[in-house]
């Protein structure tokens, strides 16, 4: 039986650090506003609002809050992972830890990884994905699962991380900093092949860190940290090689997101100040319990509502289509004034999708360890970890190789190249279903309950 929002609410301790839950939840909202807002979706396919407005992406300085989400996981994996430790508690403790902290992250992944691609090759076998915009949905719709894959990364490497934090502190974040910085001098001044994807690891880790010093209370001087991380994003943009856009853009040379950058790290840096700068006086609005209670609930469906918001914006555009309704050149006035109602729309019908898929990111009832389990072998502990280790790298590779070749051209094989191999989008789904298996059968089916 699911726990209600209200339950959970009531039962918060009063240890628990509130403002995190917020975070979370409005980093993930800010995305979904921003893409709902800069799809420019026309009968000649599905654009970017940004590319045809340069001028407007001085916004993603601001909706670009990805970052935070990375910095708010760093948080809370530090707090887990050291109760685990001290608690001794789904032995082996890493097995234990990659298990619990995915469990609710690849359940509703994995489901709509599989709905889409069962809807994908209904439409491919109709012989329906020649249009334009059936095309570019069909590769569309998997694109914001890059984040899912580096996170992933992140949740397996949080115990060694966790180490060098405990031992340097600021100069582990420094170090990855100096190594992102580095990655860029090799790629932009020396032209070395395939240095930039290093990047995916140095500058999100670097962010990631940043959640470590906040659990440790180590960021005192949070207007420091976000007055120079805006001032280096400003400086790398005005005179390095750095586009002004903190997202991708169609057809640009050099991206800010992919591979990621140094200028993003600095982004990053000024948000995670700007943030830890409000958390005083969010702390006493968050205190109200109407106000907590709704933090709850949406912390509760949040990762199922990002998964969908796409499908959802797609079957606004799909009903004003069999409406017989034309489809406005974007950004001319006709297409602004359809963007509140497309808006409410979208949030309508992603409301509808999360109430049919919410039950898979929802916690599993508690059920107590089998005896077989509660037997495991000193050799079979051992080897879970590295089962939970190779099961969470396959599902790293499935995950942001399909976020890479979409689903469109299933039955041709079609190709992506995932930093240096080819990979097609059955292959990554097989990837990502099988470490998904690992990742389950690595511990102990008890369930473990994390802080953080």
């Amino acid at each position: 039986m699911t726990v209600s929002a209200r339950a959970m609410a009531a039962a918060t301790p009063a240890s628990r650090d509130r403002y995190v839950d917020l975070l979370r939840v409005a980093s993930l909202a800010t995305v979904v506003c921003g893409h709902w807002l800069m799809a420019a979706v026309s009968t000649d396919g599905i654009g970017n609002l940004l590319a045809l407005v340069p001028p407007l992406q001085v916004l993603t300085w601001g909706l670009q809050v990805m970052p935070v989400f990375f910095f708010v996981g760093g948080f809370s994996h530090a707090l887990s992972y050291r109760s685990l430790e001290r608690r001794g508690e789904g032995r082996p403790v890493y097995a234990a830890f990659l298990r619990a902290r995915l469990q609710r992250l690849l359940r509703p992944t994995l489901v709509f990884v599989l709905v889409w691609a069962a809807l994908a090759l209904l439409v491919q076998l109709a012989g329906a994905d020649g249009g334009r915009l059936a095309g570019a949905a069909l590769r569309m719709v998997t694109q914001p699962l890059w984040f899912i894959g580096i996170y992933l990364a992140m949740v397996a490497l949080t115990p060694p991380l966790l180490r060098l934090h405990a031992r340097w502190g600021w100069g582990a974040f420094a170090a990855l900093a100096g190594a992102a910085a580095l990655v860029d001098v090799l790629r932009f001044a020396l032209g070395v092949p395939y240095a930039e994807f290093l990047n995916f690891a140095f500058v999100w880790l670097a962010v990631h860190q940043l959640g470590f010093l906040r659990a440790d209370g180590r960021i005192t001087r949070p207007a420091l940290l976000g007055a120079a991380g805006l001032a280096g994003a400003v400086l790398l943009v005005a005179a390095g090689p750095y586009p002004l856009s903190m997202v991708g853009m169609p057809g640009e040379k050099v991206s800010n997101m992919a591979p990621p950058t140094l200028a993003l790290l600095c982004h990053g840096m000024w948000l995670v100040g700007a943030v830890q700068l409000l958390a005083r006086p969010a702390a006493a609005w968050l205190a109200r319990p109407r106000v907590w209670r709704g933090v709850v609930a949406a912390n509760g469906v949040a990762m199922t509502a990002f998964l969908w918001h796409l499908t959802a914006m797609l079957g606004v555009y799909a009903a004003q289509l069999a409406a017989g309704l034309a489809l406005p050149e974007p950004a001319t006035a006709a297409w602004w004034a359809q963007v509140p109602p497309r808006i409410l729309l979208a949030a309508a019908l992603t409301a509808a999708l999360v109430a049919c898929f919410r039950r898979f990111e929802a916690p599993r009832p508690v059920t107590a360890a089998a005896p077989a389990a509660r037997a495991r072998t000193a050799e079979g502990a051992r080897g879970s970890g590295a089962a939970a280790a190779l099961g969470t790298t396959l599902c790293l590779l499935g995950i942001l190789g399909l976020s890479m070749t979409g689903l469109g051209g299933l039955l041709e094989g079609h190709t992506a190249v995932l930093i240096a191999f080819p990979v097609t989008a059955p292959a990554a789904i097989g990837m990502a279903v099988g470490g998904a298996w690992l990742v389950e059968r690595s511990a102990s089916a008890r369930r473990v309950r994390l802080r953080g």
